[in-house]
């Protein structure tokens, strides 16, 4: 399934749990995986704690710390960073169904990450019974 997603600053997290738990269960997929693919080299996706922002908000504020918006880099379109954060972040994330439902942690959330926006996104969903 093709999802399409408008990002609205540079750099943001957008909790994407609740159309991906909307799409396995109506899926009627009762055990399997759920596999989010982002294709795009300046974004990626993870999963983290989504019950205080403030994670989220320390995770980009410490990413930047460490990769700069404005480092020393070479890539002639300035956005060097945003590629090395999506490298780290990752372009994939496996979640597996059990009983219809997204095995995910009490306090964790999946996460499209946009580090070169704002721009007009999309990720894949592919539901795997088994």
């Amino acid at each position: 399934m093709l999802h399409r997603i408008q990002t609205t600053k540079k750099q943001q997290f957008i909790d994407i749990t609740g159309t991906v738990a909307n799409d396995v269960k109506n899926s009627n997929v009762r055990n399997g995986i759920a596999v989010i693919y982002v294709p795009h080299t300046t974004a990626g996706v993870t999963i983290n704690e989504n019950a205080d922002p403030d994670v989220v908000r320390d995770i980009i504020s410490t990413l930047d710390k460490t990769y700069p918006v404005n480092g020393d880099y070479r890539h002639f379109e300035g956005n060097s960073h945003a590629h090395i954060k999506a490298s780290l972040m990752g372009s994939s994330c496996t979640v597996i169904i059990q009983d219809g439902r997204l095995m995910l942690g009490t306090w964790q959330g999946i996460y499209f990450c946009e580090f070169d926006g704002p721009r007009a996104r999309e990720f894949y969903l592919k539901i795997i019974e088994g």
